[in-house]
């Protein structure tokens, strides 16, 4: 699908996208369940060991810039990110570039993402991994753990509360941190009543894939003392990063301007270089 194609399907989604995904994901997990029993699936979980509370101090370290870099091959707004995709290699150079922690996508349908990516960084890399999907039920969370996930992200507008509050409770049950995404103050005050302790504040708009860093800015008030605070989408400059970190934010998820930069690792440097005087 070339770029045109890719807005077209874009705009023809608008309004809708959330439920578009979340409809797909669910008939995709219906699938996989059918192939690959949920007993089978966690015995495969049991194996692995999530380091949950190593990616909540990773990204709550006062005395950095805590970067969540990230492994993003296409996105629905700007289509196809990086042609010549390698989340290994990408994540060694995240890693060696001082980012600390990697979200790695593993959505199929809209961001060419897969759980192999996740296994493979896994084996490669040190760093906690965030395993970046819309996640929907339980059993997603198993197939995350299988492959090597310390968080998983909880998007709070793809969930009804019940689910929301499942998913967070057992998440910890697995030992995988959760980072919440929310968009506006009334997701943010049912991430909190889910049990959130990591919340994740999207400045993109999912609906209308419209970027507004003044989102960030207006929720941070309402994030509680001990509940960590990650900055996510439009973060293009060390700037940004140093702006929001002045009034709170404890984290930074970064993927299409990493993605786009030519040189992701490099990009990721230079940007915790420009910013480390904000911090220490």
């Amino acid at each position: 699908m070339n770029r045109t194609e890719d807005h077209r399907v874009v705009s023809d989604m608008q309004g809708d996208l959330i439920e578009t995904i979340v409809s797909a994901t669910k008939r995709s997990v219906e699938i996989r369940t059918k192939q690959r029993s949920r007993a089978e699936i966690e015995r495969f979980a049991e194996l692995m060991v999530p380091r949950g509370e190593e990616f909540r101090s990773a990204v709550s370290n006062a005395s950095k810039l805590n970067v969540i870099a990230e492994c993003k091959r296409r996105s629905p707004s700007k289509g196809v990110l990086c042609l010549e995709y390698d989340p290994v290699r990408l994540a060694t150079d995240y890693e060696g570039a001082g980012a600390s922690a990697i979200s790695v996508l593993t959505e199929r349908a809209f961001f060419d993402g897969s759980l192999d990516h996740l296994r493979t960084v896994r084996s490669t890399v040190e760093l906690p991994l965030l395993c970046k999907d819309f996640i929907v039920c339980e059993y997603q969370l198993l197939e995350a753990r299988a492959s090597g996930a310390d968080a998983v992200l909880l998007i709070v507008s793809a969930l009804d509360q019940e689910m929301l509050k499942r998913l967070v409770s057992t998440a910890a049950e697995f030992d995988l941190s959760s980072l919440v995404e929310v968009h506006d103050e009334i997701e943010q005050a049912r991430a909190l009543d889910a049990g959130a302790t990591i919340i994740g504040v999207n400045n993109r708009n999912l609906r209308t894939l419209e970027v507004d860093l003044d989102v960030a800015h207006s929720l941070i008030s309402n994030i509680p003392h001990g509940v960590i605070s990650v900055a996510e989408s439009g973060l293009r400059s060390a700037e940004d990063l140093t702006r929001l970190r002045k009034i709170g934010y404890d984290a930074f998820l970064i993927g299409e301007f990493l993605m786009t930069s030519g040189n992701p690792g490099q990009t990721l440097r230079a940007l915790l270089s420009q910013g480390s005087t904000v911090v220490g």
